[in-house]
């Protein structure tokens, strides 16, 4: 089958964005009086708990049980909060796309191909950074837009994609889907979508086994990326040309999927 999307995930993949979010985080946290702080290495591990709402309330399970009773049913009061400050940090300084992402956006969109999003992280995340990395397009750029509030179950559950993938009107043969993660790489191939995976710094470790091809980033002209597995893209950068043509490989058999685990 040809062509016909490209399903992108947010966090880690358009951007670097999960240091802004852990910062955001703890500034929650601060303001509301609360004596949590998430730095780096802790914050690495909730992030295999998908959702900010989920990921809190796991912390306060595993690590500050004490404080469940007293905190659980403020969460939706401390998440909202730490929206409200990691929107005003992406619109007060300028988000850098990761490599590659604004070019082949831009080719998709010369080819006549769609764009969606399926994303774990709240609608004002989202808008927040496609205003501030995408402007003046913006929103406009996806035809389909799918955030976590909006599914039953949140990634490595398919639900985001299966959504996309029902309001975009086209089966998963006819996608290919883009994460930074491994529980990203699990919802989309549970969707039965092909996956590109480019790490990102909070998920570098992770273990990407289904991707069919395994980057550091989708990679510009004169500076590629590095081949970490499966796919190898000519120039090292991925491209739509090529993209086209792994699918129709795909549609005909002729794409083996990656089993990629990292030792």
């Amino acid at each position: 089958m040809t062509l016909q999307a490209l399903i992108f995930d947010v966090d880690g993949t358009l951007a670097e964005t999960e240091e802004m979010h852990r910062r955001a985080f703890n500034e929650a946290f601060a303001s509301l009086g609360l004596e949590w702080n998430w730095p780096p290495p802790l914050y690495k591990e909730l992030l295999r708990i998908a959702g900010g709402k989920e990921r809190i309330l796991h912390y306060l399970m595993t690590l500050q049980p004490q404080d469940v009773a007293a905190h659980e049913r403020e969460i939706p009061k401390i998440y909202a909060l730490k929206t409200k400050l990691y929107s005003a940090m992406v619109r007060e300084g300028k988000i850098e796309l990761r490599p590659g992402v604004a070019r082949l956006i831009e080719e998709t969109r010369s080819a006549g191909i769609r764009l969606a999003i399926a994303t774990t992280t709240n609608p004002a995340n989202v808008d927040a950074l496609l205003q501030s990395a995408f402007a003046p397009s913006g929103e406009s750029l996806f035809g389909v837009i799918v955030a976590g509030d909006e599914v039953a179950a949140k990634k490595p559950a398919p639900d985001v994609f299966d959504v996309a993938l029902r309001r975009l009107g086209l089966r998963a043969s006819a996608c290919i889907a883009f994460e930074d993660s491994a529980n990203g790489v699990l919802s989309a191939r549970r969707a039965g979508l092909a996956v590109v995976a480019t790490p990102s710094a909070y998920t570098e470790e992770d273990d990407f086994a289904g991707a069919v091809s395994v980057v550091s980033s989708l990679g510009e002209p004169g500076e590629p990326h590095q081949h970490l597995a499966g796919w190898i893209w000519p120039k090292g950068f991925v491209s739509v040309a090529e993209l086209r043509k792994r699918a129709e490989e795909l549609a005909h058999g002729r794409g083996a999927k990656l089993n990629f685990s990292k030792s």
